[in-house]
């Protein structure tokens, strides 16, 4: 006969088994999610920023009299 402190045992082992495996699932998928945001915004800027300072880089003509 099994002792019902085993049984107790085993189960609580299994709810924290789920409950870990759960957690680390989740900040997986949060930190994949941040990171993938992360570089969105980085070539966001890149590409604000290389249009600014093409306009702004640009040769200015000489007029010429």
């Amino acid at each position: 006969m099994e002792s019902p402190f085993l049984t107790i045992l085993a189960s609580v082992a299994a709810v924290l088994l789920v409950a870990v495996t759960g957690g680390v699932g989740y900040l997986t998928l949060a930190g994949w999610r941040d990171r993938r945001l992360r570089e969105e915004e980085k070539r966001e800027m890149r590409r604000a920023s290389s249009s600014t300072t093409s306009k702004n880089t640009a040769p200015k003509l000489k007029k010429k009299k």
